[in-house]
């Protein structure tokens, strides 16, 4: 027997840890059948779970159910990053905490520190994920610096570099000074902050007059080599040509003409610094500037400045510059202003763009064939307006520095000889035997210290998780994969980079579909933050609730293109809607509707109530299949969650009581039958979304063969719908829902004695299901024919007239005055819906569903317009 309250926690581990251990997470059980396969965006091995993870972990988990049900040989292939830069962040303070340092111990010593560390803390996000009930394959769980991915690693390395699409160059990038490494973009976090912009004269050679260029960052004029006007502004074009002389430096520096100075902006002449500016930098390539570099590794000022500047803090000269220049008399204005600043998201500190020799990829070369696969749609994103976003990255991409000056991470495979030649090899083996060659057999070989970006490993992800380099049957079968979900924020990060290291090592598309999911917010909208203190712990909710509960409440308001309020108060009422389908259940044992339905034929029945319900199977049935397929959480929430209470709840099992308290034995078996099919669909329906507590009832409601999770997603097509009995059943459920809706708005108490009179086309169906109107909708009696006289209230349903009389009270007015308001509603609803789709903007700028939607809802309420209007007029 089904316990009286539904208790989540005494069900989730339990059946969590039966799953993972009958192997029902792997694929391989249905050898013939088409694959299909998601790689899991691995989390960091430093992270913890957030409702970031969560709501990504549930979409992913709702399609591989879902296709796991309907037979496709699945594998969601789960794994960890190792996380360059946080993971070394995290051992190095614990180092302070106990005063050492990673150049005090060395980087063996240090690496093994962090090895170390990371078998002691590093699985804590994936068994969390196990408590949301990410159904992954954990038997094929992968970290980007295991033996075999570092060799996939190794590999594409050295396979690029061969292709010419990697290479050693000096050239900007985003510099973390505390940290002494290049870092990503993404890395880069924007902060807004008070500062100014200093104006400042340079002198112009052999005249008498000055050009006015404003900064923000003074110490950088250090730097200058150029100062640039636009070719098209008149007041310089005597100047384009001629030199200025840099202050406080002496230098020479000429006057270029170039698109990038914007005449509306300041003076119209700005100031370049190659070096240290990315804008710059292309100016200077073009115009074969000279670059240099005023700035070491910790920000501080080198030797390519005057002395006087020399060994201080960038900030120190930045001060120092500007009262130098003051004395000069060379500042013309100084202006207070809100300005935006790039910070290390770890390290908190200013970032710099540096000169600096790195490693880079060929982004540019290897982006043509992404680029032409999303034109094919070969890959298509979802929604697809992200589409635009993709090609405006893609076709604007710049080169992609890959290493990193960190010691963990995978180690860059170039070494380099005393005379400053690389060799890039797979091992240091195959780069002595290349040395030797030229350098002779007493060469010695120092391999490069710096390690690879976190990204250029987690691109190899869709197949090296999956054995490449080395061919094997599991890679040949589940490469390419199907659908990647993933956030936007790192389409350019790491989905565009997959899809160049796809193209570029197996010839193929890692995936057919992105899915680009919505960002999980607050309930005021605002985006979740630790030091705003507005942060979910998505194991919170898990304890209160259950995790079905969190899984329904963000899969329901997932739409797309739209973020999420997330709500406790949304999951308390998914919670509650486990409650329903519980006792539901319940219900469902005591009166023997149990057995899965074993032998029962749907399209065999005699009862209207039974061709009725199953026809309402079939429909949310498919219509959940297009909804998953298209991928609408939100739309098959809604279905499922509005048959399983409204249509199975509320109303088939209140019209089946009778039959289940009766002593028709025919009726009351087929009916038991009946309502335990059903229940097993609603089982498997369900079970994408909420995992656990539908696994519970499958086994407590029958002997099984099987569990739930590799159970048969329905496939009704071919059943017959007894469209007669479907009418008669929408008829009796309309017919109480108006009565019901009547007492309620008109506060006639249940009790209260109620007599219906019927009359028009539909009189006869009514009363042919008098009995069940009349226990539904508490009625004294349901008679054909028409009342007179006053207090009466009058509605039609499907042109049939049905009149109430309440004994004691007089509602007319009442009635009508309900009628009234909710027609003055529907008026402004339905002015409201055709005043946007008049125009022609929302029609053009609107995404197609939405212009659907809004035209379904008019249509809507077009016909609740003509039905009220058709009441009051009943009514005189």
């Amino acid at each position: 027997m089904l316990e009286k309250t539904y208790n989540p926690a005494d069900l989730e581990a339990k059946w969590y840890d039966h799953w993972e251990s009958s192997g029902a997470f792997k694929p391989g059980r249905f050898p013939d059948a088409e694959p299909y396969t998601i790689v899991q965006p691995p989390p960091n091995v430093t992270g913890s779970l957030h409702i970031g993870h969560a709501f990504d972990t549930t979409l992913q988990d709702v399609l591989i159910r879902f296709e796991r049900l309907r037979g496709r040989d699945v594998l969601w292939q789960p794994g960890v990053d190792h996380a360059g830069i946080a993971t070394q962040n995290v051992v190095e303070r614990q180092l302070d905490e106990e005063g050492l340092s990673r150049r005090e111990m060395g980087r063996e010593k240090f690496l093994e520190r962090i090895w170390a560390w990371k078998e002691e803390s590093g699985d804590l996000i994936t068994q969390q994920l196990r408590r949301l009930g990410a159904s992954c394959d954990w038997s094929r769980e992968r970290f980007t610096m295991d033996p075999g991915f570092s060799k996939a690693v190794t590999k594409s390395f050295v396979d690029l570099h061969k292709a010419g699409l990697l290479y050693r160059d000096k050239r900007l990038v985003n510099w973390d000074p505390k940290l002494k490494t290049a870092i990503s973009d993404l890395e880069v976090e924007a902060r807004e902050s008070d500062g100014q912009y200093w104006h400042f004269r340079y002198p112009v050679e052999g005249a008498d007059e000055f050009i006015c260029v404003a900064t923000t960052r003074p110490e950088t004029m250090l730097g200058d080599t150029a100062v640039a006007v636009h070719p098209d502004d008149k007041r310089y074009t005597h100047l384009v040509g001629q030199h200025v002389i840099l202050p406080l430096v002496g230098r020479r520096i000429p006057i270029i003409a170039d698109d990038w100075a914007d005449p509306e902006q300041g003076s119209g002449a700005v100031k370049i610094t190659p070096a240290h500016d990315f804008n710059d930098f292309e100016v200077g390539r073009r115009h074969d500037l000279p670059m240099v570099n005023i700035f070491d590794e910790e920000a501080r000022i080198t030797d390519a400045a005057p002395a006087a500047y020399r060994g201080l803090d960038r900030f120190e000269a930045r001060q120092k510059v500007v009262e130098d220049l003051e004395a000069q008399g060379l500042v013309e204005k100084v202006e207070a202003r809100r300005l935006t600043l790039p910070y290390g998201d770890r390290s908190g500190v200013v970032i710099e763009p540096w000169l600096t020799d790195q490693w880079f990829v060929d982004a540019p070369a290897l982006a043509k064939e992404p680029i032409k696969a999303v034109e094919e749609g070969r890959t298509q994103f979802v929604p697809a307006t992200w589409t635009k976003t993709f090609f405006e990255w893609m076709r604007n991409i710049q080169p992609w520095c890959v290493s990193r000056q960190l010691w963990w991470g995978h180690r860059i495979p170039a070494w380099y000889a005393p005379d400053g030649s690389i060799y890039v090899a797979e091992s240091e083996q195959e780069a002595y035997a290349a040395a030797r060659q030229k350098h002779g057999e007493e060469v010695t070989l120092v391999q490069d210290e710096d390690v690879l970006d976190t990204w250029f490993s987690s691109a190899l992800w869709p197949f090296a998780t999956l054995g490449w380099p080395e061919e094997n049957a599991v890679l040949d079968r589940f490469y390419p994969g199907v659908t990647l979900v993933t956030g936007f924020d790192i389409i350019f990060f790491w989905v565009a980079r997959m899809m160049m290291a796809g193209h570029f090592f197996m010839g193929d598309v890692p995936f057919t579909h992105v899915y680009i999911h919505a960002l999980v917010r607050d309930e005021q909208g605002r985006k979740m933050s630790k030091s705003k203190g507005n942060a979910v712990d998505p194991l919170v909710f898990v304890d209160r609730y259950g995790a079905d509960a969190l899984r329904f409440t963000l899969a329901a308001m997932e739409s797309q293109g739209r973020d999420i309020k997330l709500s406790e108060a949304r999951v308390e009422g998914y919670r509650n809607f486990g409650t329903k389908l519980w006792n539901a259940c319940r219900f469902a044992e005591i009166n023997r509707c149990t057995g899965g339905g074993a032998g029962f034929d749907p399209a065999n029945l005699e009862a209207a109530t039974n061709q009725w319900i199953v026809g309402q199977v079939k429909e949310t049935a498919e219509r959940l299949t297009v909804a998953l397929e298209a991928y609408r959480y939100d739309l098959s929430c809604d279905l499922i969650y509005h048959f399983t209470w409204g249509t199975f709840c509320d109303w088939y099992l209140e019209l089946i009581k009778p039959v289940l308290q009766g002593e028709d034995s025919a009726a009351k078996e087929e009916t038991q039958r009946c309502c335990a099919w059903v229940i097993d669909q609603i089982l498997i329906l369900l079970h994408p979304f909420m995992p656990f507590i539908t696994e519970e009832l499958w086994h407590a409601l029958g002997e099984r063969q099987g569990d739930l999770i590799l159970e048969t997603w329905p496939d009704l097509t071919s059943l017959p719908v007894n469209e007669a009995a479907s009418g008669d059943i929408a008829l009796v459920i309309d017919v109480i829902s108006n009565i019901r809706s009547f007492r309620a708005a008109s506060s006639v108490p249940a009790k209260a004695k109620t007599t219906a009179y019927v009359r028009g086309a539909e009189a006869d169906r009514m009363i042919r299901y008098g009995e069940l109107i009349m226990r539904l909708a508490r009625l004294e009696s349901l008679e054909e024919g028409e009342a007179a006289g006053e207090g009466v209230v009058r509605f039609l349903v499907e042109n049939t007239s049905v009149t109430l009389r309440f004994e004691g009270f007089d509602v007319s007015e009442t009635h009508r005055a309900r009628l009234e308001n909710s027609l003055d509603h529907w008026n402004e609803e339905i002015s409201i819906l055709e005043e946007r789709l008049s125009n022609e903007q929302f029609r053009a700028k609107a995404k197609p569903e939405v212009v659907a939607d809004a035209e379904t809802r008019l249509e809507n309420a077009l016909v609740v317009k003509a039905k009220l209007e058709a009441a009051l007029e009943q009514m005189g």
